[in-house]
């Protein structure tokens, strides 16, 4: 197994991006430790330094406001858990989602007598 095959290779800003979306939505709720803390600065450093470079040079407005707004919100979640507050939110296209943003809808499936393998919901 070659070194490069181990880690991750983003094919542009987008998909480095998502990739640490993706890695934030992972560590938002574990409990702070310093180790997490340095991985969070960590992952702030590549996205202010190599992904915001990478976005400049594909020339897409879009992808530098994602970039900064990505900045915003890990700062933001840093500030909060360090004063021991949960975060109640996650990151979703580069953006803030509050978990209370979304309906939750509940369901119950009833199992009918019939030999059919269909079954109805009642909302």
């Amino acid at each position: 197994m070659n070194q490069s095959d181990r880690f991750f290779q983003p094919q542009n800003s987008k998909d480095a991006m998502r990739q640490i979306e993706k890695l934030f939505n992972q560590y938002k709720d574990a409990p702070l430790t310093s180790e997490l803390i340095t991985y969070h600065r960590s992952l702030m450093s590549r996205l202010q330094t190599d992904i915001l470079a990478a976005a400049k040079q594909e020339g897409i407005p879009d992808r530098l406001a994602a970039n900064q707004s990505m900045i915003d919100i890990m700062n933001h979640w840093l500030t909060i858990r360090l004063s021991g507050q949960p975060y109640n939110g996650k990151m979703k296209s580069f953006k803030f989602v509050a978990d209370n943003a979304t309906p939750k809808f509940k369901r119950r499936v009833l199992k009918s007598k019939g030999a059919s393998n269909h079954r109805s919901a009642r909302h």
